[in-house]
């Protein structure tokens, strides 16, 4: 009888050994979302380098933040690293408040989202959404988005269209991160006022010098905020080893100012990047890899430092 019972419970343990194993097979390739947003490529890359370490494949798919949150819906997608909260509220609203969509954890915390001036506008006395209508015809009513569909763009579209700060006459000037950015360094080049979405971490906070946020316009952007990991309904349960791993990750302002800064300053892939900053900060992984295995039931973490 003591051998019939060694021999099932070796039997379960092997069925239940063979169980994960499958479900890390069914779970090999982790489809990640990325809006064209410089920080979400830097956290992409770093789950990417991660997940590769593991024996997994991410594959990161460019699609607007609507799309993104669309394909978690449906299942099409496996996980966005950037929901910017409250920035994205109405999002949350309709996705992860309904149960469509998880909000698996809190990545990264103090972030900042709103319009921003340069400081020679700054210093004229725009310093608030209130101050934007005085100086009207010197910003040609204009101010500048990022991709159509952003959260952050919805606000504004709102903003004007309920006249709020007396902005009923201005156009929002939408178009991707980077080409919104070059037409913000075309004007301060010629000391031209400009007014745009600012986030941080970002390398523009550096680049555009005496960048400054305006207030005002926290009940639709919040004064601080977080940014949250999302996933499909139930992901977590169907890839427990990726869950706990991206339930791991978190990141913080200066990780991330410094990789983008050596993509921008270096011309460096995010990838090669993210990889210098880890190989030069190795004690994070003891944390992002606790309790995680390889896609074959190894310790994670010495997997993935054999990859740096």
């Amino acid at each position: 009888m003591k051998t019939l019972s060694t021999t099932l419970a070796m039997g379960v343990l092997a069925l239940s050994s063979w169980s994960a194993f499958a479900a890390d097979e069914s779970c090999s390739t982790v489809k990640m979302a990325d809006p064209g947003w410089s920080d979400i490529a830097a956290t992409n890359a770093i789950a990417g380098i991660l997940l590769e370490g593991m024996g997994y494949k991410a594959k990161v798919d460019t699609l607007a933040v609507p799309i993104a949150y669309g394909g978690l819906k449906d299942g099409k997608i496996d996980v966005f690293l950037g929901n910017w909260m409250p920035a994205q509220q109405g999002f949350y609203d309709k996705f992860v408040a309904t149960g469509d969509v998880t909000q698996l954890s809190k990545n990264l915390e103090g972030t900042e989202f709103t319009l921003a001036v340069p400081d020679y506008v700054w210093d004229a006395g725009v310093h608030n959404f209130a101050d934007l209508n005085k100086f009207a015809d010197k910003f040609g009513k204009k101010i500048y988005g990022i991709g159509s569909g952003a959260p952050a763009n919805l606000s504004l579209q709102e903003i004007i269209k309920k006249n709020e700060f007396d902005l009923g006459g201005w156009k929002l000037v939408e178009s991707s991160e980077q080409a919104m950015l070059a037409e913000v360094n075309r004007n301060v080049k010629k000391q031209a006022f400009v007014t745009f979405l600012g986030w941080t971490p970002h390398p523009m906070n550096v680049q555009i010098k005496g960048m400054h946020y305006l207030k005002g316009g926290e009940k639709y952007f919040g004064d601080t905020g977080t940014v949250h990991t999302l996933t499909r309904k139930g992901y977590a349960a169907a890839c427990p080893n990726v869950g706990k791993l991206l339930t791991n990750l978190t990141f913080t302002q200066d990780m991330e100012n410094s990789i983008m800064a050596d993509v921008t300053n270096n011309k460096v892939s995010n990838a090669a990047a993210a990889k210098a900053w880890i190989k030069a900060n190795p004690a994070v992984l003891d944390k992002w890899l606790d309790g995680v295995k390889t896609i074959d039931d190894k310790d994670a973490l010495p997997a993935v430092k054999a990859t740096l």
